[in-house]
């Protein structure tokens, strides 16, 4: 069996629809936090931030405290953001990678 490998448009095609597609803003209810998140199932959550997390009050908070933050410690109010915005509707579970966009990405990409 041949084993191809993948153009260069076709690798950041890829990575751009497994890292981008579908991403929903949500605002953090409690401060000016806003992140992109989706959700691919009940228990998996991918979060992209677009600032710097120092500009959440909660992690400030937890940084200033003896040991500082803990690096996998999430915020809780943007957790609770989150879980609302998916209760809502706004962030839907489950809707995957959309073949459409994966092809509209590549074309994107190859059209540059």
């Amino acid at each position: 069996m041949a084993y191809i490998v993948p153009s260069s448009a076709e690798t950041l095609a890829d990575r751009e629809l497994y890292t981008r597609s579908r991403l929903v803003d949500v605002a953090c209810l409690s401060c000016p936090v806003q992140v992109k998140v989706r959700k691919n199932s009940d228990h998996h959550t991918s979060i992209q931030w677009t600032q710097e997390p120092g500009t959440c009050e909660t992690f400030a908070e937890l940084s200033r405290q003896q040991g500082g933050r803990a690096v996998h410690q999430a915020c809780p109010q943007l957790v609770a953001s989150i879980e609302a915005a998916v209760r809502d509707g706004v962030v839907p579970v489950g809707a995957g990678v959309d073949p459409v966009d994966a092809e509209t990405s590549r074309t994107m990409l190859n059209d540059e």
